[in-house]
């Protein structure tokens, strides 16, 4: 199975841009977030603790959230079947997800991890899954079998969760809380998902690339791009990695790249997740046009569809 890398990168005001501010000496830490490379670039006085205290609110989090950590919150519902007193942290991203659900009819389904691992495990034999293996971890989907309160978590025996949908925007989330409350502005954080606080130093939209070519102006928002392609399950790059729990099988999505935006990244992050998976531009404009906030900013249509 083939990926592309994600990475957290942080940079305020004057680290990306040093002539711009005062000659703050550039703070630079690296290290490890969400199974990827790490970097944080700040120019401010406090920026070794304010790093360390990002770095430290990342870990806590992916405590929570990590299918590789054997201790994590995701890990232990997922072994078990139920968690008691679950994080906040859980329970909210867990709700999220469910609004993603419904607004999507079903497209969005944090469900599908026992496909998932199917498919990565014959990937890993240099195979796709057979019929009788997708049978039966599709009868081990379904969100309406997930159920949640402040006391647990519960959902049917064999089921698991992934959250690699809506983890990393949520995470960019909470990492620009942690900044904010610092009193730090200009900033663009990049999980994988782009959320930025307030504008450019210079008092412009962040200027964001798309892989599939143009360029998204971002200020006080999240971004998200999603591709059917971006990891795939076979050597012809032609399997990719979002699952269709309706069907089973990996999306045959007409798009290359799909581009949302919102105030929040978690939802930038599982609505374009979500948009890979509908037949039409129009498809996808009804299903975002259920949240205010949440705004298309850019299609592009695949060369072949999978």
């Amino acid at each position: 199975m083939t990926t592309r890398r994600r990475f957290l990168a942080i940079s305020a005001a004057a680290a990306a841009f040093p002539t711009l501010g005062r000659a703050q000496p550039i703070y630079t830490w690296q290290g490890t977030a969400l199974g990827a490379r790490a970097t944080l670039r700040l120019a401010h006085p406090d920026a070794a603790a304010i790093s360390a205290e990002v770095a430290d609110e990342i870990s806590r989090l992916e405590d929570i959230f990590s299918l590789f950590r054997g201790h994590s919150s995701l890990v232990q519902l997922n072994s078990s079947g139920v968690l008691h007193e679950p994080p906040f942290e859980l329970l909210e991203c867990l709700s999220l997800a469910g609004r993603v659900h419904a607004a999507s009819e079903g497209r969005f389904d944090p469900t599908i991890q026992p496909l998932w691992a199917t498919f990565a495990a014959a990937s890993a034999t240099g195979a796709l899954p057979d019929e009788e293996s997708l049978h039966l971890a599709g009868a081990l989907t379904g969100w309406q079998r997930v159920r949640l309160d402040a006391l647990s978590i519960t959902m049917d025996p064999g089921m698991a969760l992934t959250l690699n949908g809506i983890a990393q925007g949520y995470i960019a989330d909470r990492v620009a809380e942690v900044l904010s409350a610092r009193g730090l502005t200009n900033i663009l954080i990049d999980t994988g998902e782009f959320r930025a606080l307030g504008t450019h130093p210079d008092g412009k939209a962040w200027p964001v690339r798309l892989a599939a070519g143009g360029e998204v102006p971002l200020a006080g928002r999240a971004l998200a791009t999603s591709a059917p392609l971006g990891t795939v399950f076979d050597e012809n790059a032609r399997v990719g990695h979002i699952l269709d729990p309706r069907t089973s099988r990996p999306t045959r999505s007409r798009w290359q790249e799909i581009t949302v935006s919102a105030r929040s990244a978690a939802l930038a992050d599982a609505f374009s997740t979500a948009a890979c998976l509908f037949d039409t531009r129009a498809g996808i404009e009804a299903c975002l046009a259920q949240f205010p906030d949440v705004k298309l900013e850019a299609v592009t249509p695949a060369k072949i569809a999978i």
